[in-house]
């Protein structure tokens, strides 16, 4: 049972990983045992790189502009001369952005379809490239709760997320019988920077936290235990799945 979920050894890149829920999800998938390339937007992710690397499970840190295509492109192909090979992905980057759906600038949706979707297509479509080739291969997509609901002042969000779960099942069914698996994570309402807002807001806070069966924000290292499922054997017949992450939220 243990060999199930056993990674050491494995090679990833995990996206919009200095902060929030992919550091949370890249110190889970080094404390595994796995090489990591994490991505960031600025020199941070270097920095970060350097405090979690070790001997035993090395990482790296690349800068990328998830809002720009060649960006992106480049950003991978630097990871894959570091790694080498490539068995997991987790395709965390993202952004938010709020405004009133009658007043949303185009330039804001622009960008965070380009952040949110369009980067997680080019670097699936690229770890695709490589993982069908030795027929074996996780990718991790990071929905939301608004990849079921449409939330409010966050239709790009919205689009970009109910994109990702989309996308996810779509690249599953081209790419299952080539021993890739390809699933989503659905995070319920996250302690991160993403709800700063709701926080301060004692009223809107509050009904939250009372929908919330855990009677909980979750955290990042919720998302752990999930990540290394999704990236060992024991998930090998799980494909097209948005697994929910969010103390029963959407249950309620």
């Amino acid at each position: 049972m243990k060999n199930l979920f056993d990674i050491k050894g494995k090679k990833a890149i995990v996206t919009g990983g200095s902060r929030g829920l992919g550091r949370g999800m890249a110190q889970g998938l080094h404390d595994a045992g796995v090489e990591l390339v994490i991505m960031g937007t600025t020199n941070r992710i270097l920095k970060i790189a350097e405090g979690i690397d070790s001997p035993d499970a090395p990482v790296h840190g690349v800068i990328a502009d998830f809002n720009n295509s060649f960006e992106v492109e480049k950003a991978f192909d630097e990871a894959m001369s570091i790694l080498g090979d490539l068995d997991i992905l987790v395709n965390n980057a993202g952004m938010q952005i709020r405004h009133p759906s009658s007043e949303f600038p185009l330039k804001d949706w622009q960008n965070v379809l380009n952040v949110n979707l369009t980067s997680a297509f080019i670097m699936s479509q690229k770890a695709g490239n490589v993982m069908m080739k030795k027929r074996y291969g996780k990718i991790i997509n990071i929905a939301s709760l608004l990849s079921f609901s449409g939330g409010i002042n966050v239709p790009a969000y919205a689009a970009s997320k109910g994109g990702i779960a989309q996308l996810t099942k779509a690249l599953s069914n081209e790419w299952a019988a080539k021993c890739i698996n390809v699933n989503a994570i659905a995070p319920g309402y996250m302690d991160t920077d993403n709800i700063a807002d709701i926080k301060t807001d004692d009223i809107r806070n509050a009904q939250i936290l009372d929908r919330i069966p855990a009677g909980r924000y979750g955290t990042p290292e919720d998302m752990i235990g999930t990540v290394i499922f999704l990236a060992s054997h024991a998930s090998d017949y799980i494909h097209g799945s948005v697994l929910l992450v969010d103390g029963g939220w959407m249950g309620r």
